[in-house]
């Protein structure tokens, strides 16, 4: 008998436990069930009470709320970037930025150097080729400090001044300085005469910004006046960039006629015309493109080759026909979103997903090293060369 009742004793003292645990378990689910917070705060509250480390703290985890909800979103060009990002992203299409004016490179070691423009604030102020960066205001400066962070604490308004201190060869004692910011270029154009013939002027365009159509005409005149009766733009590996910018490059080239047209959600069509002859509609023009070729450079392109004045030579470009809009959120970062599609009326195939279409298709892989196959058949083209 003494042996039932301690079986059942140890038996209901096991119940017992099991069903204090199974309570246990119960009741948390209970009581996170009852909150009113959003899904959300109940993770986190959860995260916060029983995690073995802190979740991280604001901005951070609120860039992470932002960049989960874009994933879930399922849109390639729906990005966030944050405020260093986001400032050089808007200085690289304003296609001017306050700053010292240099370059800045990251050496074996890891350590930030300048190497000062001419004739810029930091020329101007007594910095030297290979000075050795150490502080931006408040900010030390370390292998790990990307790109993007120091290119954004050195630059601001133009006008104010940044303090920043380097170190100098040989012995790298630091030497402060205090430079006043001014308005530095940042050119999307770089032009030049054709090696293989200089009747031909070569206009490598990297990026679509405001910018770039004042640019092109410029180093149009430049290259006319050293001789250049035919030019090449070069869009190749060309990302885009503003779509205003895009249909003015176009217009440039064309007299008259539709260059594209837009459509965001629930409005109606906008049509982007040529509202006047551009003043390089006569000039013999050949387009070069490729699959980096994308956006805006797809615009510019594509509007040349609709209104057959100018082919273009290469491979298919990006075939990106969307447009985002950027909207600044209030500590400087930025969402990017998705709002419309656009289209160009008189080309053959849709410019998504599948690009443009050249009229002259190159293979690159099959090129002599050293050779630009896409040059070359600009040439022939051009100057009927053989």
């Amino acid at each position: 008998m003494s042996f039932l009742r301690s079986f059942l004793f140890m038996s209901l003292a096991i119940l017992l436990v099991i069903a204090s645990f199974t309570a246990g378990y119960l009741f948390h689910q209970q009581q996170v069930g009852r909150n009113t917070y959003t899904l959300f705060d109940e993770a986190k509250e959860i995260l916060e009470t029983h995690g073995l480390k802190a979740p991280p703290a604001a901005p951070r985890l609120e860039y992470g709320m932002i960049r989960g909800m874009l994933q879930a979103y399922d849109d390639p060009y729906t990005i966030f970037l944050e405020p260093p990002q986001n400032e050089l992203e808007s200085n690289r299409l304003e296609g001017k930025y306050g700053g010292i004016g240099a370059q800045l490179e990251q050496d074996e070691q890891g350590n930030w150097t300048l190497y000062p423009y001419p004739d810029s604030p930091a020329q101007q102020a007594g910095l030297q080729d290979g000075d050795r960066l150490i502080t931006v205001e408040d900010l030390d400066i370390t292998p790990q400090t990307t790109a993007d962070v120091l290119q954004a604490a050195l630059r601001g308004p133009v006008g104010e001044a940044v303090r920043l201190s380097i170190g100098r060869a040989p012995d790298f004692t630091p030497i402060s300085f205090t430079i006043t910011r001014q308005e530095i270029a940042l050119p999307s154009v770089t032009w030049r005469l054709a090696a293989e013939d200089e009747r031909l002027g070569i206009l490598k365009v990297n990026l679509i910004a405001a910018s770039t159509p004042e640019e092109i005409q410029r180093a149009i005149e430049d290259l006319q006046q050293r001789g250049a009766s035919a030019f090449v733009l070069d869009l190749r590996d060309n990302p885009g960039g503003l779509l205003d910018a895009g249909v003015d490059v176009a217009r440039l080239f064309l007299k008259e006629g539709v260059v594209m047209q837009q459509q965001y959600r629930g409005q109606q069509i906008k049509t982007f015309e040529v509202e006047k002859p551009g003043p390089l509609v006569d000039l013999p023009l050949a387009v070069l493109i490729n699959k980096g070729s994308a956006s805006a450079a797809e615009i510019s392109a594509g509007a040349l080759q609709a209104h057959h004045r100018a082919e273009l030579i290469g491979e298919p470009s990006y075939g990106k026909d969307t447009i985002q809009l950027v909207f600044t959120l209030q500590d400087g970062s930025s969402l990017h979103v998705t709002s419309a599609h656009w289209w160009i009326p008189g080309l053959e195939t849709p410019v998504g997903p599948n690009g443009l279409q050249p009229d002259i298709l190159i293979d690159p892989a099959g090129s002599a090293p050293g050779s630009d196959p896409y040059l070359q058949a600009a040439i022939r083209r051009l100057f009927g060369a053989s």
